[in-house]
């Protein structure tokens, strides 16, 4: 089967990402003898600071915390228990956020930690305060550094392996790149270490049926993440309007290697996040109706956020995060958002200023009742 060509089909191009997630695995983190990969990482790091000077935002999704620890702990190979992993992940992930800290910092970049679990992009009401903590940490300069909770982490509530979360963190954040640092260079009709007549894909357009069938297992000895989760990373992705790619990330300047035209893969999605989440904001059932003013319905449609000073009326009940439907004053529905708000709170201040709401509920809530950001009008 014959590669497609990055000419032919307009692969993207890293350097023009405005947004972009890297998530690095562990065996290219940590080497099981010595410990963290020092120069490596310093060599991200330049990666990083150069997106940034590129005006790009950047998020990195790094495996590692448990391999390091263990590593630390002197804990023995092979499988842990459960309550083993989590004790390294309690010890890796404070080494981890540190080794980060120290070579982003000489670039001048201020780093955040972000521990998340499955529920925690499952549950609407989570996921809207994870995407606001994104959205500020991106805002404010930082380069947020994401892994799984294992510290806390079951196998009900956990991804289970970095590739899934990374594409999730990059729907959450509105990313229209994701890069997976890994041990392979793409995405290739067989497993290459098993089938010497395997061929890699530059660009896959669509995720197919017979694509599918041909994600392998995972290859490192390290690594959680295999072909099949990497092929499921790349769904969710592209379904948010991402574009992902897989590449193999050992060498020095992986992100610099990518733009140049290292071996890689694309996944590419139809249209960009802003999009893609409209279409999936859209295609909710809604929980309830919003009715505004028509100075609120003005304000939507030059793109700003509801406030609760222009709502005149809350019909229905529902949680925060759950879709409602916003109407205009005749009852015209004028689109669908996300609400910060639960029903019984949306009626308590509908009509009254942002600075009241403190006075009102009890707590300082945040200002939109549904930002422009989860909202499709």
């Amino acid at each position: 089967m014959a590669t497609l060509t990055a000419a032919a089909t307009g692969a993207p191009d890293v350097r023009a990402a405005r947004r972009l997630v890297v998530k690095i695995g562990s065996a290219l983190l940590v080497d099981r003898q010595k410990g963290l990969k020092q120069g490596w990482l310093s060599a991200l790091a330049m990666d990083v600071a150069e997106a940034k000077v590129r005006g790009c935002q950047v998020v990195l999704v790094s495996s590692g915390s448990i391999a390091l620890g263990r590593i630390i702990l002197g804990l023995p190979a092979g499988a842990l228990t459960l309550e083993q992993g989590q004790a390294a992940a309690a010890v890796g992930q404070i080494r981890l956020a540190r080794a980060y800290e120290e070579v982003l910092a000489p670039h001048g970049i201020t780093t955040g930690q972000i521990l998340v679990t499955l529920e925690d992009t499952e549950d609407r009401r989570r996921y809207l305060n994870s995407r606001a903590t994104m959205e500020t940490l991106l805002g404010l300069g930082v380069v947020p550094i994401v892994n799984e909770n294992d510290t806390v982490a079951t196998d009900e509530i956990r991804y289970g392996d970095n590739d899934r979360l990374a594409a999730q963190i990059a729907v959450t954040a509105g990313a229209d790149q994701l890069v997976l640092l890994s041990d392979v260079d793409g995405f290739y009709t067989a497993n290459p270490k098993e089938d010497p007549t395997a061929t890699r894909f530059d660009v896959v357009e669509t995720i197919t049926p017979e694509i599918e069938a041909m994600a392998g297992d995972p290859i490192s000895g390290l690594s959680k993440g295999g072909m099949k989760t990497k092929l499921m990373a790349a769904k969710t992705a592209v379904a948010g309007g991402c574009a992902m790619a897989i590449m193999e990330g050992s060498v020095l300047r992986p992100l610099k290697a990518l733009a140049e035209g290292a071996s890689r893969t694309w996944f590419v999605p139809k249209g960009d996040p802003q999009q893609a989440r409209k279409l999936w904001i859209n295609a909710m059932k809604e929980k309830g109706r919003i009715r505004v003013d028509p100075g609120a319905v003005t304000a939507l449609q030059s793109g700003k956020s509801l406030l609760p000073a222009g709502v005149t009326g809350v019909e229905g009940r529902f949680g925060r995060g759950e879709p409602v439907a916003i109407l205009g004053p005749g009852g015209e529905v004028l689109g669908k958002g996300l609400i910060r708000y639960t029903s019984d709170e949306a009626r308590a201040i509908a009509g009254h200023r942002s600075g009241d709401i403190a006075g009102i509920l009890g707590y300082a809530g945040r200002a939109a009742l549904i930002h422009r950001d989860d909202m499709s009008v």
